[in-house]
């Protein structure tokens, strides 16, 4: 029939870029040495994603400080970790929320990618460690992260920071919270708590049009059209969730965001969303800038001990950080 929607061929992988296919099928190696690893009980699938991503959180860039402190906020109690790369004070601050459907993963599995931000780009990253789902649904992480903003701000000094040059950051569920917080804050009265927002490969809406859903969902990828579905029926309330702006920010009234830096891999169900989203901003004239990497798939910048492309993108990343968040004479 004509108006069936044409079948589109998967590549299984064939696309990739072959230092992040090698990722992928190293990590994959990894999780099927668990048997029935999506029947575990949630507490032990949790602790199978920490060790799978431990080797590739290792090595990398060493801080010059490094500690850790439990917030209390309205949400509940948040863990953050803070790295900072050197002595020159007062700089710049990236707050950073790691991916992994808002289900799994942790400060831990993404340490090194936090360490390498703030080497490359000489600035202090605060990751935080928020609450999962489903234990917590929407919107209680936004809460606890919007109060992370608010503490680094009224604790500037002594984190030696600067007030009014903090950025929201993250991957996939977490790039998410990072445009979503920044709209909370804004919509809160807030609306100059951050200076910019990074997003890596972010899930910016529930729908994902069939064709991306065959082609890079299955077979050879990263992330999965059923492991989306997933993570969606943890996070969300209910069905009325996914049509909030706080949920999925291509519903939203974008304007008064600050800048956006969007790293866009080519290979991932999240891609076409991704653009979606980049045009929505530049048409409500937020400063967007989408950094497309071909043959680039879900979770590749976690392989930057094999991968350039990985390194590239973090050091793309690092560059715009740089020229956004650093103080000039006129500002």
């Amino acid at each position: 029939m004509s108006d069936q929607i044409p079948a589109v061929e998967s590549a299984r992988g064939a696309d990739l870029d072959p230092e992040v296919r090698q990722f992928i099928a190293t990590v994959g190696r990894a999780f099927a040495s668990y048997p029935n690893f999506n029947d575990l009980p949630l507490p032990e699938m949790r602790r199978a994603c920490e060790q799978v991503r431990a080797p590739w959180a290792a090595g990398g860039p060493a801080m010059v400080q490094r500690s850790e402190r439990t917030l209390p906020t309205p949400a509940g109690d948040v863990r953050v970790r803070i790295h900072n790369p050197s002595n020159r004070a007062p700089k710049a601050a990236l707050i950073y929320m790691h991916g992994g459907g808002w289900t799994t993963f942790s400060i831990d599995t993404h340490d090194r990618l936090m360490r390498e931000y703030a080497a490359r780009a000489d600035i202090v990253v605060i990751g935080v460690d928020y609450a999962l789902s489903p234990e917590v649904k929407f919107p209680v992480a936004q809460q606890q992260i919007a109060e992370v903003v608010r503490w680094a701000r009224q604790h500037s000094a002594e984190l030696g920071i600067l007030p009014d040059r903090i950025a929201l950051g993250g991957d996939s569920a977490g790039g998410n919270l990072a445009v979503t917080t920044a709209l909370r804050l804004r919509d809160e009265g807030e609306p100059n708590a951050v200076r910019a927002v990074v997003t890596n490969y972010a899930v910016t809406d529930k729908y994902s049009t069939p064709e991306a859903l065959q082609r890079y969902g299955y077979e050879g990828y990263m992330l999965g059209a059923d492991e989306m579905v997933g993570f969606w029926d943890n996070y969300l309330r209910g069905p009325a969730d996914a049509k909030d702006p706080l949920v999925c920010p291509v519903h939203a009234d974008l304007k008064g965001l600050p800048p956006v830096f969007m790293v866009i891999p080519e290979c991932d169900i999240l891609t076409e969303q991704n653009f979606r989203l980049a045009e929505q901003l530049e048409r409500a004239g937020v400063p967007v800038t989408p950094s497309f990497y071909k043959g680039a798939s879900h979770s590749f910048l976690e392989a930057m001990s094999i991968s350039a492309i990985s390194n590239q993108a973090i050091d793309d990343t690092a560059a715009w950080l740089r020229a956004t968040l650093e103080p000039t004479s006129g500002s």
